[in-house]
């Protein structure tokens, strides 16, 4: 079978540059191992984070780096091999995220961030799913006035270097908007420019459905079998195609290694389960407890409790301590009741170590592009991305300036 491109990886981004391509009048055939936005995919907070222009950067700070050694930290924990295996990723990534070099950073990073709700908004009314985004923002909430008085410098700073709009919330505006979280908070920020997804599988799904009405087709497939050509195996035959996309999320160190790239790739690994509410009790915004280290989002399985960061290895078996240390503090922030899920879900986030997903050709191989590293934003960039990437395989114009995610900022690493 003949296709003009071939995309790998089904989730969130590669669904995303599946349907922009096809839009574009490229024949496209969409190959994963598992239906549209059954891995990363789908255990995530649900955000798309309009105020989200600085990427998350690596503590500096000697108390929070003393106290993430102890790895009983709530929002960060790590398995001691993976941390060796690791440690020249950790190394750079601490050095980009110098406040001045993160700056600089930002101001790439704010291009993709700065289109992201509109982006989603437009292709999510193309495929019939826009009931599934919630324009309603989201919030930080805060036990101290140390925590809340560092975040709102930070949300000052965002709002004067990129507008980020913010709403600084006392007590009282806090319990208006959410009545039923606890009443001893301090306040919190609320960002309205963002918007929130009640159900991340159904929407990369009815971008999928989106991408086969167009005339797209999804394979089942291997993306190991990728070679030269380009040719990948499927349950269906074997594909052909003049260009390939490699945008397997954290599967594609593994692609790319295999294409002879070596790049500085790493992955957070993150975990979430659902619960029932108590009685009448209603969570109307996703809710970060900024100094618990996790966060609450209304979905529509149910109220989604998800952790922060793990680092581990790929394919590590699962460690959930982190749920199982938070899940306590979340009962007394929102009256949950009873787990809705048999397990802890876990997924893995693909990270770059200077914080800017790798977006563009890859210069080795001609007609193989890459399209992965978004790290915390994968949902949230995944839709701009795919215009981006698009445009620049069809030479068309590109929205954004795509320089400063080539994967040639990485050549001396081979």
């Amino acid at each position: 079978m003949k296709f003009d491109t071939v995309v790998l990886g089904a989730g969130i981004v590669g669904v995303c540059i599946a349907a922009h391509l096809q839009k574009r009048g490229r024949q496209v055939a969409l190959v994963d191992r598992k239906l549209p936005g059954n891995e990363t995919s789908f255990g995530n907070a649900g955000l798309i984070q309009r105020e989200g222009v600085y990427p998350y950067a690596f503590p500096r700070g000697l108390g929070t780096l003393l106290r993430y050694a102890r790895n009983q930290s709530p929002d960060v924990r790590y398995h001691a091999d993976a941390i060796l295996k690791t440690a020249p990723f950790l190394w750079q990534y601490w050095r980009n995220s110098h406040p001045t070099r993160h700056a600089a950073i930002a101001k790439s990073y704010a291009t993709l961030i700065e289109h992201c709700v509109s982006e989603h908004r437009a292709l999510a009314a193309e495929a019939g799913a826009s009931a599934l985004l919630r324009p309603i923002g989201w919030m930080k909430v805060f036990r101290t006035a140390a925590a809340h008085d560092a975040e709102t410098r930070l949300a000052e700073r965002w709002h004067r270097e990129y507008e980020v709009e913010f709403e600084a919330l006392d007590a009282a505006r806090l319990q208006q908007l959410e009545p039923d979280l606890d009443r001893t908070l301090l306040g919190g920020l609320r960002y309205p420019d963002s918007d929130s997804v009640s159900d991340p599988n159904a929407l990369v799904t009815a971008y999928a459905r989106y991408f086969e009405a167009l005339g797209g087709r999804f394979f089942i497939g291997d993306a190991d079998t990728l070679r030269d050509g380009w040719q990948v195996d499927t349950e269906a035959g074997t594909i052909s195609a003049s260009s390939a996309v490699v945008a397997l999320g954290p599967w594609s160190e593994r692609a790319s290694t295999r294409l002879g790239y070596r790049l500085p790739l790493a992955v957070k690994r993150g975990y979430h389960m659902h619960y029932a509410p108590q009685g009448t009790a209603r969570l109307n915004h996703p809710v970060l407890d900024a100094e618990g280290g996790y966060l609450l989002a209304p979905m529509a399985r149910g109220i989604r409790l998800t952790t922060g960061a793990e680092i581990a290895d790929l394919e590590a078996p699962k460690t959930p301590t982190q749920l199982a240390a938070v899940e306590p503090v979340a009962r007394t922030l929102f009256p949950l009741g009873k787990r809705l899920d048999d397990e802890p879900w876990m997924g893995r986030r693909p990270c770059t170590a200077d914080m800017l997903p790798i977006i563009g050709p890859a210069k080795k191989h001609p007609g193989l592009w890459f399209a992965f590293g978004h790290a915390h934003h994968g949902l949230t960039l995944g839709p701009i991305t795919g215009r981006l990437l698009a445009e620049m395989m069809t030479g068309e114009a590109t929205l954004v300036d795509p320089r400063p995610f080539s994967v040639e900022r990485f050549a001396r690493h081979g």
